[in-house]
């Protein structure tokens, strides 16, 4: 569940006008991955190994000072490459040596370095830096969430320009130090462990570490004033969560969702496998955004997600995401199935597990809420386009393709392909065809009408993802019950609830408090 870019009609047009790879100098690195959703975000040229991310913040007026040293390596020579970032840099860098920069485009810091990078040689880059983060508009928004008491940044598919600079784009994921320094009685939290802190002189510094390869856009930083619980899963996993001491009327149901984290994360491992990383846990801080995001280890809730009372399936949602999504990283956002399909069928798993909704009534249900001519159809799970990355039908039609999945390659195979698959690409990226091939591998059977039919053929499929009526023919149209007659599962409320999520247009003018 995301935020996503919402960009002005000016921000499309420097989106689709940006410079493509091939017209890169010779020596350059792109600005830009080659990603076709994003074409500016990203960069070509060197692949990051580590972020290494000293902060200084001081939240009463949103000023954040940084030195960032990024490892890298280069994949080709390089005269001069990019790194995405927003706020203004004073020095530079490359292998210890100064290094020319500039700012160019919405949010590229282009570098040239004193001696030239050859393809295979390691860099070590530093960034010193300064801004406020809240005042800094890129495409027209700004991604930094400001608090009463500080600011968070956690948003999709784009947050870190405004707090580090970096390789901004899942293909390229690295390990991160992020070590913060705030004022006495500010909290600093972040990805991973909590691997020290100190205090000196009126300032308290928090040093965190995340081992495991992690996307840019799965970093998070939360600076305020919170309560912190800490616990151990029955298996000994570390969790930490933390909730801003101001949340109102929300505070008891946002505990009371969160704190089952460890149980959750527990009972996922039985479809997933193990847990792919060190720690867990999740923040809720005070902002009036209606979005959940799974920064990785520390997933990000707002407020209004339990301003109806408590919703364990929203957390269901996030926690899926551990495992598809931030272990098994996309390798271009028009993967974004991979994701959020997932992350919804394990929502319709765990309400089989509370008995409020088997998935194949959940499944026929949302088929039947849908008819033939529902504009729900003319979105392609498989390839939505960035304006619809993070539509509602990407979620369920996304879900309900896996229903189908799941009728045609039987009970074991398909449950096999649920644990298997992120045990295959854990830490890695992947794309939907790489999935095809893996799943038509565990379970013996051709896949490609059937993902070809719920993934990237506009309209209503004629047969419902309930199982084929006979072996031979798992796409003949069967006679499908209308809204009306289905029953609404008892746990559609509570998923219905988390959609709020879908509405990413939360964009908030340059220096407004949101």
């Amino acid at each position: 569940m995301r935020k996503r870019l919402i960009v002005s009609a000016a921000g499309a047009a420097a989106l689709l006008l940006a410079v493509p790879a091939a017209a890169a100098p010779a020596g350059a690195g792109t600005a830009g991955i080659g990603d076709p959703y994003y074409p500016t975000y990203g960069n070509g040229g060197y692949d990051v190994s580590h972020y290494d991310i000293r902060l200084t913040y001081q939240p009463a007026t949103d000023r954040l000072e940084g030195t960032t040293t990024v490892l890298a390596t280069a994949t080709q020579d390089l005269t001069r490459f990019n790194l995405d970032f927003a706020l203004d840099v004073s020095q530079v860098l490359v292998n210890g040596r100064p290094a020319a920069h500039a700012a160019t485009g919405e949010q590229e810091l282009e570098i040239t370095p004193a001696v030239p990078l050859a393809k295979g040689a390691t860099a070590t880059v530093v960034v010193r830096y300064a801004g406020t983060p809240s005042k800094v508009s890129r495409y027209g928004f700004t991604a930094w969430l400001r608090t009463p008491d500080g600011g968070i940044a956690a948003g999709e598919p784009e947050s870190a320009w405004w707090w580090f600079p970096g390789n901004d784009h899942p293909a390229d994921k690295a390990t991160f130090d992020v070590s913060v320094q705030v004022p006495d009685g500010t909290q600093a939290i972040s990805n991973g462990t909590l691997v020290s802190q100190t205090s000196r002189l009126g300032w308290t510094r928090y040093n965190w570490r995340q081992n495991k390869p992690q996307a840019t856009y799965l970093a998070t930083l939360a600076l305020g004033r919170f309560e912190i619980s800490t616990d151990t899963t029955p298996g000994g996993l570390p969790v930490l969560n933390a909730y801003s001491k101001d949340l109102g009327d929300n505070a008891g149901a946002a505990r009371a969702s969160v704190q089952r984290t460890g149980e959750v994360l527990d009972w996922l491992s039985g479809y997933f496998g193990p847990y792919p990383f060190g720690s867990a846990g999740g923040y809720v801080p005070n902002v009036t955004t209606g979005y959940a995001l799974e920064t990785q280890g520390r997933v990000f809730y707002s407020p209004r997600q339990f301003a109806a009372g408590s919703n364990t399936s929203v957390v269901v949602h996030e926690l899926a995401h551990q495992w598809y999504g931030d272990s098994v990283s996309l390798q271009r956002w028009s993967d974004i199935w991979l994701n959020e399909g997932f992350a919804r069928y394990a929502q319709w798993l765990w309400s089989e597990h509370e008995n409020e909704g088997t998935a194949q009534e959940i499944a026929d249900y949302v088929y039947a809420l849908h008819p033939a001519g529902d504009t729900f159809w003319n979105v392609k799970p498989g390839d939505p386009g960035p304006e619809r990355q993070f539509d509602a039908a990407v979620y369920d039609r996304g879900a309900l393709t896996i229903q189908a999945l799941r009728n045609t390659v039987g009970e074991e195979a398909f449950f096999r392909i649920l644990k298997e698959w992120p045990a295959e690409h854990r830490y890695g990226n992947a794309t939907i065809t790489q999935f095809q091939q893996f799943a038509e591998r565990v379970s013996g059977k051709p896949l490609g009408d059937l993902l070809n039919t719920w993934l990237y053929t506009a309209g209503r499929p004629a047969a419902g993802p309930a199982a084929p009526p006979a072996a031979g023919a798992p796409f003949a149209a069967a006679a499908r019950p209308s809204a009306d007659a289905v029953p609404e599962p008892r746990s559609w409320k509570q998923i219905r609830a988390t959609d709020g999520v879908h509405d990413h247009a939360e964009r908030h003018p340059a220096g407004a408090r949101p």
